[in-house]
């Protein structure tokens, strides 16, 4: 039987977990408590990829306390030797009695094995337990391991009537230092930020998260440049930090030893010499092993994600002002003439930034 104490104790595994938020990637945000007696004698959590996973860092602190002890945690234990060694062996070594978990590892390599071998063990297996809340830890990395691509967000700032930049261009800054503020939470939560070089060529912007945190892993920062225009005094080539320019063109970027930034090119062309949008996501997951990827791009590049059925999240944050029907649209979305052509979403959620508000919404792929 799992009780009301059981759920609550699970849900402080999953405010755990988001201590790693930040930091963990690529692995997963994972939690964990071991509880004796009735009492919390420990609390773990995974905070950078190598290192201790969140279980055997709730079991080290617990020490010898732990034998006989029941273990909570957010994701089913591995099983298999990858940067560390399993951590089922080492909760059947601790002696741990009971384990509670939150969702099943949705890695192949795990997938149920960790709880079969503590099964095996004689230990007593409970879950899954608030499995939705798990989840919503790691929307990225199971995502990554189901469908071989990244879970993908795209933000935008627009007026309340829906625009995003003046006919020139101008948009900085629409919305508030609260938003923007919330902008770098989800920069820092990211693997890596995707914008296009119109953006960079108008706005110039860093494409770094900039929040005051001991362990925070920038992202990488994207930047989709089917002609290489990107030029090298761009402030995201002046900072530290790993950039990606996707090309669909077979001429070489031109390294200056100026720059601080490391850059790396890949071409990947597509239809009409644009950048193939679908296999830079494959590449983004595969071989960059990026879980959470942001969009912050122009309407034309954010659109073209949105139609192709790219994006499953919208971070939309809104300004209380009017910027008029000649200034830039929120997305540009082509074929869409009938009531029937709609995309549709779903609200998560709406929350007040200072005088802005951000919406949540994920969109509906089907």
């Amino acid at each position: 039987m799992v009780s009301e104490n059981d759920n609550k104790l699970m849900l402080r595994c999953t405010e755990l977990a988001l201590k790693g938020e930040y930091s963990c990637k690529p692995n997963p945000r994972v939690g964990s408590i071991i509880v004796k007696d009735q009492q919390i004698i420990a609390e773990g959590w995974h905070q950078y990829a190598g290192e201790l996973h969140a279980e055997v860092d709730a079991l080290e602190k617990a020490g010898s306390n732990a034998e006989g002890a029941s273990l909570y945690v957010t994701l089913e234990p591995c099983s298999h030797h990858g940067r560390t060694s399993p951590c089922c062996d080492a909760i059947i070594a601790a002696g741990i009695s009971k384990v509670f978990y939150g969702m099943i590892d949705p890695n192949p390599k795990v997938a149920g094995k960790g709880i079969s071998k503590l099964k095996q063990a004689g230990i007593e297996v409970i879950g899954p337990l608030m499995p939705r809340q798990c989840e919503d830890l790691n929307p990225g990395f199971i995502r990554r391991m189901t469908s071989g691509r990244p879970y993908v967000r795209c933000k935008m700032a627009m007026s309340l009537d829906g625009r995003t930049a003046m006919a020139s261009g101008e948009s900085q800054w629409i919305t508030g230092e609260d938003s923007r503020t919330d902008v770098h939470r989800w920069r820092a939560k990211s693997s890596a930020i995707i914008t296009g070089v119109e953006s960079v060529l108008k706005d110039d912007p860093s494409l770094n998260a900039r929040l005051e945190h001991d362990a925070l892993i920038q992202p990488l920062r994207v930047i989709c440049d089917s002609q290489l225009r990107t030029p090298d005094s761009a402030k995201t080539m002046q900072i530290p930090g790993h950039v990606l320019l996707v090309s669909a063109s077979d001429r070489k970027f031109g390294m200056d030893k100026q720059q601080t930034a490391e850059v790396e090119q890949v071409n990947l062309p597509g239809k009409n010499n644009r950048t193939d949008l679908a296999a830079l996501l494959t590449l983004l997951a595969q071989e960059k092993e990026c879980n959470e990827v942001l969009i912050e791009a122009g309407p034309t590049l954010a659109g073209a994600f949105i139609e192709q059925g790219l994006v499953d999240e919208l971070l939309i944050y809104t300004a209380p002002i009017l910027l008029g029907h000649q200034a830039q649209p929120l997305f540009k979305l082509h074929g869409m003439e009938k009531i029937a052509d709609q995309i549709k979403l779903e609200f998560i959620d709406v929350v007040s930034l200072g005088k802005d508000c951000r919406i949540r919404s994920r969109i509906d792929n089907k």
